[in-house]
């Protein structure tokens, strides 16, 4: 019964206690997030403009992206066209090997 009664105290503080951990570390992520894109990326016109750069970046960055989209579809259409290939090249050597099989005639025998 015991168990009982400290179940709801202690659901209510590991709410809060795990909330604000989740904040402070959310915060500090995001922090150093910033930092290492101002840093990587950034340049001083990106800095100056304020929220026109971090626009000006978001559009750089979704041209990148779109970038290597393509990039990996092209990659995906010839690995496809490779394996479709493989598959036809397979495919014929599979016919002639049962074409000349013996087991052709035998089908033959089992039908008299």
């Amino acid at each position: 019964m015991s168990q009982k009664d400290g179940f709801g105290s202690g659901f209510l503080l590991g709410t809060i206690v795990g909330g604000v951990v989740g904040g402070i570390l959310g915060t500090v992520l995001a922090s150093r997030r910033e930092r290492a894109e101002t840093e990587d990326g950034g340049n001083s016109d990106d800095l100056e403009m304020g929220k026109g750069g971090t626009r000006r970046k978001q559009m750089k960055s979704a041209v990148s992206q779109d970038l290597a989209m393509e990039t990996a579809r092209r990659s995906l259409e010839d690995k496809i066209a490779q394996l479709n290939a493989t598959i036809d090249d397979v495919r014929e050597q599979l016919n002639s090997v049962n074409s000349s099989s013996p087991g052709s005639s035998q089908s033959s025998l089992i039908q008299e």
